[in-house]
C-alpha cells in the first residue's frame, strides 16, 4: 500500500509546496518540537539532530537513515508556518518561539 502524501511549505521558497510522506513527516515533526528550546539561540542543527535521534522510530528511520534529510524539510515547513524560528546570528540556531 502506497504512503500517504502530505504538502509541505519550504520558507526559502515561498508559494511553492512538496509532497512528503505523511508518517516521516509527523514523526519528525514531533521529536523536534520536542527536543527545541522555547527561547533564543536554540540549537544548531546538528546538535538537533543528535538530540532527536532517540525520539525516532526504528521502523521508520531505521539506524536514524535520513534523519538529516527529513530534519531540514521539516525545518524549512515550520520555519515557513512560523511554528519555529532561526536565531539571528551564525551558525543557524532554531527554537520554538513563545506563543
Amino acid at each position: 500500500m502506497p504512503s500517504e502524501k502530505i504538502s509541505i511549505e519550504n520558507v526559502l521558497r515561498p508559494g511553492k509546496t512538496y509532497r512528503a510522506d505523511r508518517a516521516k513527516y509527523e514523526a519528525m515533526r514531533a521529536a523536534l518540537l520536542t527536543i527545541l528550546p522555547g527561547d533564543a539561540p536554540g540549537l544548531t542543527v546538528p546538535a538537533a539532530r543528535d538530540a532527536l535521534l532517540p525520539h525516532l522510530s526504528e521502523e521508520l528511520f531505521p539506524g536514524g537513515d535520513k534523519a538529516g534529510w527529513w530534519l531540514k524539510a521539516v525545518q524549512l515547513d515550520l520555519e515557513a508556518k512560523g511554528v519555529i524560528r532561526r536565531a539571528p546570528n551564525s551558525p543557524v540556531r532554531l527554537y520554538r518561539p513563545a506563543a
